[in-house]
């Protein structure tokens, strides 16, 4: 399929989608994007303190608007935090436990879902992984003949234009195997071999393999900024989801990007790691300048967040957490806090950061009291951030539960509880005055333990009633 047909289609479908509210061009209602990368750690940018990384964009984002140094993901790995940015709702509710698990369930509220009915104009670019894209051919990690029970694409939930992959793909030339310098390179596919992986832009439809070259970063936005423009001309507010899928491996850079690195300490893998995150970085400031060319910055909410910590540990992965313990896959800060910005101008009239805790799943609940919709009748992870955003409140009344396979932990304002044996005994701490979880103050403070221990048995109740259907 041709990329100007490719651009009719999404303005088509815009202009089909079913509306119950029409909207004029200086309609109150914002405009929403979730920008999402894939295993950014939280060390890896410069307003975090990197040494060297190059992500200009993302620190001008930070030095305008609202940057969240305690953002957290709802899980340590990719798929489980996706679902809570559309639900509010903790994975363990919905199904979603870990990477390739389960889908997105049809009785779920998606936000997606609720915005359409109300006049949005809705897509997703980038990686979905909440269920497979095609239940015809062999596609990504699970896609194919064999899929029904978890084939649930976006185009299901909600969203009229997609330009989406189920899983992971190189971050140069997507839909190639790339070099073995990647490590993820696939060992039984030939070098610059088909990758496995598809971009799908409908039910059954996907984008031919050689338009789909160069900087995968790139192309997500090429056709996420089609999308903008169409939705800004009819004027109609528009939700956008892209989710880039840089720094995942496989990490693949360009030349020009690779140069921005010459002295790399992790070598060529560094440079194609960093070369990758520097890429991403420049399609957030491409997003912003059309954003800014169309008119509509000011009035669009504009979030930035990463799916979980960085990859493998420090000595094999050129990825940071900083200063914090643990990354991806861990439940201690490194795998599960993450950069977190927000953008909006209109509301956001000073910049400033907070150290008041915030997860994925607040997007939901966010959204719809900025846009004054009733809450759906069911158990909610997330709380409304508009009371911060606002600065009318500094300290969050409301903890933020995590699980993922043994591990629990579970969040307050100042104290975090951790436990890598599905509670059988606990770890304490003061998580802003040791950011860096070395102290364990579990046998000074077993109180405070055995309390935050119950209120945990509680919420995992909960979810568990969730994730059999009772709610």
């Amino acid at each position: 399929m041709r990329r100007a047909f490719q651009i009719i289609m999404v303005c088509l479908a815009i202009v089909a989608s079913t509306t119950t509210l029409v909207f004029s061009a200086d309609s109150a209602r914002p405009n929403i994007i979730l920008v999402m990368a894939d295993d950014h750690g939280w060390g890896d940018t410069g307003y975090n303190g990197h040494p060297f990384v190059k992500t200009p964009h993302l620190d001008q984002m930070a030095s305008e608007g609202l940057r969240f140094d305690r953002w957290y993901a709802a899980a340590p790995v990719c798929s489980p935090t996706r679902g809570s940015c559309l639900t509010g709702r903790h994975p363990y509710r919905y199904g979603i436990y870990f990477a390739n698990t389960g889908s997105l369930k049809m009785q779920e509220t998606c936000l997606a879902e609720v915005l359409r009915e109300k006049g949005y104009a809705t897509g997703h670019f980038g990686k979905w992984h909440l269920g497979t894209l095609t239940t015809k051919i062999k596609d990504s990690n699970r896609g194919g003949p064999q899929s029904d029970a978890i084939y649930s694409p976006p185009w299901e939930n909600g969203f009229n234009v997609c330009f989406s992959t189920e899983s992971k793909v190189p971050t140069f030339n997507p839909m190639m195997n790339p070099l073995p310098v990647s490590r993820e390179a696939k060992k039984n596919v030939p070098k610059g071999g088909f990758y496995g992986a598809h971009y799908w832009i409908g039910p059954d439809e996907h984008v031919d393999l050689a338009e789909l070259t160069g900087d995968d970063s790139r192309l997500i936005m090429d056709h996420a900024i089609p999308f903008l423009e169409s939705a800004s001309r009819s004027k109609k507010p528009f939700f956008a989801v892209i989710w880039f899928h840089a720094p995942h491996t496989p990490v693949v850079a360009d030349k020009e990007h690779r140069d921005l690195y010459p002295d790399h300490p992790h070598g060529l893998y560094g440079q194609h790691y960093h070369g990758c995150i520097t890429a991403l970085d420049e399609q957030v400031g491409r997003l912003r300048a059309t954003l800014s060319s169309l008119g509509v910055a000011d009035n669009t909410m504009l979030w930035y967040a990463s799916d979980n910590g960085p990859e493998s540990d420090a000595t094999k992965g050129a990825g940071s957490a900083g200063r914090l313990r643990g990354r991806k896959r861990s439940l201690y800060e490194g795998g599960i806090r993450v950069p977190g910005l927000l953008v909006w101008p209109d509301r956001i009239k000073q910049p400033r950061a907070t150290i008041v805790p915030a997860v994925s799943s607040d997007y939901f609940l966010t959204i719809l009291d900025v846009l004054d919709i009733e809450t759906p009748d069911r158990p909610y992870d997330g709380i409304s951030l508009l009371p911060l955003i606002d600065g009318k409140v500094v300290e969050r009344d409301k903890p933020i539960g995590f699980q993922s396979k043994n591990q629990i932990a579970f969040v307050t304002d100042h104290y975090k509880l951790y436990s890598n044996d599905k509670g059988k005994t606990w770890e304490l701490y003061d998580i802003v005055a040791d950011p860096g979880e070395q102290n364990d103050l579990a046998s000074v403070e077993a109180g405070r333990v055995k309390k935050m221990a119950n209120e945990v048995e509680k919420w995992i109740s909960s979810c568990h009633q969730s994730d059999l259907g009772n709610d």
